[in-house]
C-alpha cells in the first residue's frame, strides 16, 4: 500500500501490460493521476501527471524522430507528417485504450462523466506521462522499447492507408484530379447543448454527397467527412 492506495492493480498493469516492475511505483500511479483528482483529494494526493506528461512528450518525439530518420530517406516535410500522424492525440489515445489503463486513471467525478473527446485527450496525456515514468524508472532504452511496441508498430498501417496526409488537402487533390471540382463542406445536423455539441457535416463534390463525418467541432467533422470521401473515391477506382 502507498498512502492508502491499493497498489495491486498498478503492479499487475506494469507487469502484464508494460512488462516491467517499477522500482518506484509512485511514478506510475502519478502518471495515471489527473489534475482534477488532486483538486478533489488535496489532503491525500499532492502530484498529478502533467510534469511526467511534459517529459514523456519529449521522449516520445525523440524516439519517433530518431526511428524515422534512421529508417527512411524521405524529405523532412514527409517525415514530419508521418511523425505528426504517429504522435497526435487520436493515435496515442488509441494506444492508451489498447493498453487498457482507463480503469486505473484517477479522475474527479466530473471528468469521469466527460465527453468522449475529453476522455481521449486524458488517455493521450496519461500515455505520455507513462512514457515519462518509464524513462525515469528504467531509462531511455526501456522507454524506447515501449514506444516501438505501442506507437511505431502503427506506422505500417498509417502508411498503407495514407492517414498521415491531411485528409482535406488530399481530398481536394483527388477531387480536382478525378472530377475537376473542389469539395464543399455543409452542415447537416447540430445536436446537443452548446458545451457538448456534436456536428455532422457532409462533403459534396458537385451535387454528389461523397462523405459524412461527425464530431465535437466543425473542423473535426470536416476531417472525418474527408476521410469517408477518400474511401468512396478508392471504391470508385476499384469498380
Amino acid at each position: 500500500m502507498i498512502q492508502g492506495i491499493d497498489t495491486a492493480p498498478y503492479l499487475e498493469f506494469a507487469k502484464e501490460k508494460l512488462g516491467l516492475e517499477f522500482h518506484n511505483l509512485e511514478l506510475l500511479i502519478t502518471a495515471l493521476t489527473h489534475r482534477s483528482y488532486v483538486n478533489e483529494h488535496k489532503k491525500s494526493t499532492k502530484e498529478h501527471n502533467e510534469r511526467l506528461e511534459f517529459l514523456g512528450d519529449a521522449v516520445l518525439e525523440l524516439v519517433v524522430t530518431d526511428y524515422l530518420y534512421r529508417h527512411y530517406t524521405e524529405p523532412e516535410g514527409i517525415l514530419t507528417s508521418w511523425r505528426s500522424a504517429l504522435v497526435r492525440t487520436e493515435s496515442i489515445g488509441a494506444a492508451g485504450e489498447a493498453l487498457g489503463y482507463e480503469s486505473l486513471l484517477r479522475l474527479s467525478r466530473g471528468e469521469k462523466r466527460g465527453s468522449e473527446r475529453a476522455k481521449q485527450q486524458i488517455m493521450a496525456n496519461a500515455f505520455e506521462a507513462v512514457i515519462g515514468a518509464i524513462y525515469l524508472d528504467h531509462g531511455y532504452e526501456k522507454a524506447e522499447t515501449f514506444i516501438h511496441a505501442n506507437i511505431l508498430s502503427r506506422l505500417e498501417n498509417i502508411l498503407e492507408k495514407e492517414t498521415w496526409r491531411d485528409p482535406k488537402s488530399h481530398l481536394q487533390e483527388v477531387s480536382q484530379s478525378v472530377d475537376n471540382m473542389t469539395p464543399q463542406y455543409r452542415v447537416i445536423e447540430e445536436v446537443g447543448p452548446d458545451h457538448e455539441k456534436i456536428f455532422t457535416l457532409g462533403v459534396y463534390v458537385g451535387s454528389e454527397l461523397m462523405g459524412v463525418g461527425s464530431g465535437p467541432s466543425k473542423q473535426f467533422a470536416q476531417q472525418q467527412a474527408a476521410v469517408a470521401a477518400l474511401e468512396a473515391y478508392k471504391k470508385k477506382q476499384k469498380n
